[in-house]
């Protein structure tokens, strides 16, 4: 407002010298309402003139944070975290004996825990197919130790993608970065759900196989002692 002063001064002095021309020898004469008259309009349009500039300023201001809320991230991380998702995924395909397939899991069951006892088979034959399913239970119990150590290991990188993420989260300087680093949490904490379903999953197989074998061997030996028992008439005493 100091700079105004002058520049009103001056305005008013111009103003007031064009409405009174006088000739070189005359006396110019100052008339004070018609000075005050002419402030009061400078000051009126440097005020309007305040107004705009704040206008734009604000309209300014309004498009940068228009455009700090249309600002992205990078999810560097995206590719990590489906890479090791893959790597769960692969190590669950190799399951053996009875596989994560529903097409084949019955059949492969049905021949690996048959429902009947054959009287056909021998000793070694009944020895060979208990060796089978031991063999298959305890390839399970190692299938399922494996997913579970590359979980582990999935561990460490997850926490640095959580750090990551969080930064970005902090450091977000709009709407949509903010909701970016929101979705890239959700990322994360799925595909950890992922993985602990998979666990689980590889868990329940290894311990529903164990169980089997159990049973089976329980009816193997129950139809042994049947078949070797006989009607219980081959003897008959003098």
């Amino acid at each position: 407002m100091k700079r105004l002063i002058p520049l009103v001064m001056m305005l008013a002095s111009v103003s007031t010298t064009a409405l009174v021309p006088a000739p070189a020898d005359a006396i110019i004469v100052f008339d004070p309402s018609n000075y005050s008259q002419n402030v009061l309009t400078a000051a009126r349009t440097l005020q309007q003139i305040n107004n705009q500039i704040q206008s734009l300023q604000n309209q300014a201001n309004s498009l940068l944070n228009q455009a700090r809320n249309l600002e992205t991230i990078g999810f560097s991380e995206l590719g990590p975290l489906i890479s090791t998702l893959q790597q769960i995924q692969t190590l669950m395909g190799q399951a053996s004996g009875i596989q994560f397939r529903v097409d084949t899991m019955k059949s492969q069951f049905q021949q690996l825990f048959p429902s009947s006892f054959s009287q056909l088979l021998t000793n070694a034959e009944r020895a060979n197919q208990a060796n089978t399913r031991y063999q298959t239970a305890m390839s399970a119990y190692q299938h399922t130790m494996t997913v579970q150590a590359q979980i582990v290991e999935n561990v460490q990188s997850d926490a640095t993608n959580l750090n990551t993420i969080i930064a970005k989260s902090q450091g977000a300087t709009g709407a949509l970065q903010a909701a970016q680093a929101t979705n890239q949490l959700l990322a994360l904490t799925a595909k950890q759900q992922f993985q602990i379903e998979q666990m689980l999953a590889a868990q329940y197989r290894a311990q529903a196989i164990d169980q089997a074998r159990r049973d089976q061997a329980e009816s193997d030996g129950q139809a042994a002692t049947t078949k070797f028992l006989g009607s219980g008439t081959a003897y008959t005493p003098q």
